[in-house]
């Protein structure tokens, strides 16, 4: 009896340390997360943080399926790629949460990587190694602009309305790269672009994806890009179109991408403009996604102003330098962070659990293998269809704004280089403002920009 009192004790001794023992662990973790992330401060929690990483990884991660999708058709190796995307994503994301405590998640930039694939690989002769030798260039100029004063003043002294003429012309770039995967619009010799053959199983396939896509978009319904790719190759797997290469295995190898940026030779060949167009649309981009989604999460002061702006600037800036030595395009601020945010993410534990998804997409390789052009039509046109509502934001009363703007958002896409419409756009801006007598819109930074591209597009 007094053995079995003895057991007893033992056992309910050990139970209760086991409990103590539970919850101090619990403790110290709280008190570290605390540490780290300020969770009471924000009005937050744990389980708030992790469902709105959850909300926010499931808005973005098609791009672990379009990324190399589209820079594996520039020559670059498609796993290896993959592999980088993941990576790059994934380091972004947890500087800019343990770094700048922002819920802002990165990944490889959509558009960036088009104007990579279509215009600056081609431009250096299909040497992949170049682009990235600029990609890690302009990363290393943009941290060094986000440890200066200079970061504000190149982001003012680009006008307004070009800035939204920028970011509607690279969404319908986007939209005709799409338009192109699915066979909707093909190439002519008369017309230079004509309708394809939309009665093609692949073409209705990716218009009934879009379709979808939009209705779900507007239900929003989480991780709508995603569902939809991955429905789209489901039916053309089950359709005999595409071959199943498997959903999850180990990563493949980064060798073909890792360290394989040539800074050297991009000078020799002259990269300024690549450069610079690199890190404008960057540095345009991050600024206008940390101002949304900080409006939104409620981190600005009673000025307006982003509290920790230059860390998440430089946290940006170091993904961009990370992602081009793993062989990606431009890493940068995903404005589907506002997905999260939107569900309660208010701290870089949001961000951190975006990191660590982005890790564990390592091992969906054959899936990402499977996914054909087609499937990721869809995403582009609609992310295309969004980027264009910044028109909506023009002075369209005054006429000397309007006109630039314009002349950049449809000079991107039908030269089908960044860096040709927006040195239009300059161009057009400087010009008409001098003609019509408006010469105090004008600043010298914008006279400075407009006058290279012209030398440069009259040397070409």
């Amino acid at each position: 009896m007094e053995r079995a009192t003895l057991d007893c004790f033992v056992a309910s001794l050990l139970a209760t340390t086991w409990r103590a023992g539970g919850r101090i662990v619990n403790e110290r973790k709280d008190d570290l997360l605390e540490r780290l992330f300020a969770l009471k401060a924000s009005g937050t929690t744990v389980r708030t943080e992790i469902l709105a990483g959850v909300t926010t990884y499931l808005t973005m991660a098609y791009i672990i399926f379009v990324n190399p999708a589209i820079l594996s058709q520039a020559g670059m190796d498609f796993g290896a790629v993959f592999v980088a995307t993941c990576l790059a994503a994934a380091a972004g994301s947890l500087i800019m949460g343990l770094y700048a405590n922002y819920p802002v998640a990165l990944a490889p930039g959509m558009g960036l990587n088009a104007y990579f694939a279509y215009t600056v690989v081609p431009q250096f002769g299909g040497d992949w190694r170049l682009a990235l030798g600029c990609v890690f260039a302009s990363g290393v100029l943009f941290l060094g602009l986000s440890l200066s004063p200079l970061r504000e003043w190149l982001v003012n002294a680009i006008p307004r309305s070009l800035k939204y003429g920028i970011g509607a012309g690279i969404g319908f770039f986007l939209a005709m790269i799409g338009l192109q995967n699915a066979g909707i619009v093909i190439d002519h010799p008369a017309t230079l672009v004509t309708l394809g053959d939309v009665g093609a199983t692949s073409a209705l396939l990716a218009m009934a994806g879009f379709v979808a896509l939009v209705a779900l978009y507007y239900r929003r319904v989480p991780g709508a890009i995603m569902l939809i790719i991955l429905g789209v190759t489901l039916a053309a797997v089950l359709l005999g179109l595409q071959p199943l290469e498997g959903i999850a295995d180990m990563p493949p190898s980064l060798a073909p991408t890792f360290l394989q940026f040539d800074i050297r030779g991009a000078f020799e060949m002259g990269f300024v403009t690549i450069v610079f167009v690199f890190l404008l649309v960057d540095l345009l981009d991050t600024t206008g996604t940390l101002v949304s989604a900080g409006q939104r999460a409620g981190l600005t002061d009673a000025e307006g102003k982003l509290p920790r702006l230059r860390k998440a600037m430089t946290a940006d800036s170091s993904a961009t330098i990370i992602g081009a030595a793993l062989g990606t395009s431009t890493t940068t601020a995903y404005i589907e962070s506002t997905a999260g945010i939107e569900t309660g993410g208010r701290t870089g534990l949001m961000t951190v659990t975006v990191a660590l998804l982005f890790v564990l997409s390592l091992f969906l390789a054959p899936l990402a293998d499977t996914v054909p052009l087609y499937a990721t039509a869809p995403a582009l046109v609609l992310i295309a269809c969004l980027m264009a509502r910044a028109l909506g934001d023009i002075d369209w009363g005054d006429v000397t704004e309007t006109v630039p703007a314009v002349v950049t958002a449809l000079a991107i896409p039908l030269t089908f280089s960044i860096a040709s419409g927006i040195g239009l756009g300059v161009i057009s801006y400087a010009a008409i403002k001098l003609l019509a007598g408006r010469f105090g819109d004008l600043n010298w930074a914008v006279g400075i920009i407009a006058a290279a591209f012209a030398i440069k597009l009259a040397l070409q």
